[in-house]
């Protein structure tokens, strides 16, 4: 096994996915930092959730490499994923369990002591409003309740970093920013979070940089002010100069006409 190497969280170098003639994620260089909340930002399409399978060791890279949490992901899977936490965008929950036995569920799977395990569940069933449903059969929970659920056992063997896509999805305003505060809250315990999400305000009051990716190349990255370069530009304006397409055009076009 290779040494660990501690200076990055997440580091890529090249790190490719082809799919026959698809190229779906293109010689993609990234660092994040430890304790660092990033954001993941791009249209529907762009690569974010590759990339995060990828780095989750849940699809095999076609090239290039990719280490997280000192690990490589394609010769140490089993030390990544011990490492971290993955939400993904349409989680998959066990529907005929209730929401306090698929956390317990995954605490096993991790190997988490059981009076740990029990503690954590209560807290984070307390933290997402669930408490009153813990003991209700998962498929009579909404969107927005299944998406804490999973989130709270993204938590639950308390990982070095965490990927989330689409966190808040379906979730009300009042949820969203309770992830938002946990977030940045881990993040300033040292944790890292690789957050991928189309919600701009989102991105722009809670993470500490953000790249922003299309058609599977990574176009930029910086912090806000980095990417505005001096101007008085939102993230908004960046995301959509830099990922602008044909549509982008027709409706200056069709403004103009106006």
């Amino acid at each position: 096994m290779h040494g660990r190497t501690i200076d990055l969280a997440i580091s890529t170098q090249r790190l490719t996915k082809r799919y026959r003639t698809l190229v779906a994620v293109e010689s993609l260089d990234l660092e994040v930092g430890r304790g660092e909340v990033f954001g993941f930002l791009g249209p529907n399409g762009a690569g974010k959730t590759t990339t995060i399978r990828m780095l989750t060791g849940l699809l095999l890279p076609s090239s290039g490499t990719a280490t997280v949490a000192g690990f490589d992901v394609v010769e140490q899977p089993l030390e990544v994923k011990r490492r971290v936490g993955y939400m993904a965008e349409n989680p998959f929950l066990y529907e005929k369990l209730t929401g306090r036995e698929f956390l317990r569920f995954v605490a096993d799977l991790h190997s988490v002591d059981p009076t740990a395990s029990r503690e954590r569940a209560q807290r984070l069933l307390a933290l997402f409003e669930l408490a009153d449903k813990a003991d209700a059969s998962i498929d009579s929970y909404s969107r927005g309740m299944r998406q804490k659920l999973a989130l709270s056992a993204s938590l639950m063997h308390e990982p070095e970093i965490l990927f989330l896509d689409e966190p808040t999805s379906g979730m009300d305003p009042r949820s969203a920013r309770t992830v938002k505060d946990m977030l940045t809250g881990l993040a300033r315990r040292g944790r890292t979070v690789l957050v991928s999400t189309h919600i701009l305000e989102i991105a722009q009051h809670m993470c500490d940089r953000v790249g922003i990716i299309a058609n599977g190349r990574l176009l930029a990255t910086g912090t806000l002010d980095e990417l505005r370069g001096g101007r008085d530009a939102s993230l908004e304006d960046i995301f959509l100069e830099l990922t602008g397409g044909p549509e982008a055009e027709e409706l200056a076009a069709f403004l103009g006409d106006g």
